[in-house]
């Protein structure tokens, strides 16, 4: 462990702005961003023990058991000593089994940053996305809309709203993370590592709330 270590995991409901912070941290801070579905895809692809049992739970749709997960997420993190895990831990038992690794690996969490936004807003970020579905190129229908409704703007072809996207399926998204996910912040919050991050601000404002929680300057935060 160098006094530049950070190890990092993102909380957050879905909608706000965990993989555009995550990103923007991989860039400026070399952090390594962790993905357990990258992990599992590729222990299934190249038929590892772990990847031979975890294939019926992916195929079936069924949950992973968190043992196989953090066997398979072990050896990524043992081979960076600054990393950042977004969408991972989900659940309490997970953050154990997590906490469990980092300490056979002498290499413990330096904080737990939470991204919050008030639910009206992140319906609202959700559910106004719109996509090109032949360039990929996407839409906002209050913040970044196309200049005629339903229309992409370069190629004049119709934009479509995925089914991620849908008020049904965000609502069940948003009850999930509160049900499942929600209780790990009661859980980092009694480690002293969690800080809070208002999600609404501005993203170079929430960037420097980020930063300022990860180099420890916790008081920066809201």
């Amino acid at each position: 462990m160098t006094a530049q270590a950070a190890r990092v995991v993102f909380l957050g409901p879905p909608g706000a702005g965990k993989g555009t912070q995550a990103k923007l941290l991989e860039d400026r801070l070399a952090l390594r961003q962790i993905s357990t579905g990258d992990i599992l895809r590729r222990n299934v692809a190249e038929a590892t023990e772990l990847g031979r049992q975890a294939k019926p739970y992916m195929e079936s749709g069924g949950l992973v058991p968190d043992a196989l997960i953090v066997g398979m997420m072990e050896p990524e993190l043992a081979r960076s000593d600054s990393f950042l895990l977004d969408g991972f831990p989900r659940t309490v038992a997970q953050a154990e089994a997590l906490d469990a690794a980092l300490r056979r690996l002498g290499k413990p969490l330096t904080a737990v940053v939470l991204i919050d936004a008030s639910r009206d807003v992140l319906v609202l970020r959700l559910t106004g996305r719109w996509t090109n579905p032949r360039s990929g190129r996407t839409y906002h229908s209050e913040f970044n809309p196309p200049k005629v409704h339903g229309v992409d703007d370069l190629d004049g072809g119709p934009l479509e709203q995925r089914r991620d996207d849908t008020l049904e399926v965000v609502s069940e998204r948003l009850a999930t993370y509160d049900a499942k996910t929600a209780p790990l912040i009661d859980y980092y919050r009694k480690t002293g590592l969690l800080v809070t991050i208002d999600g609404l601000k501005p993203i170079d404002e929430v960037s420097a709330d980020v930063l300022r929680a990860i180099s420890g300057e916790n008081g920066a935060a809201a």
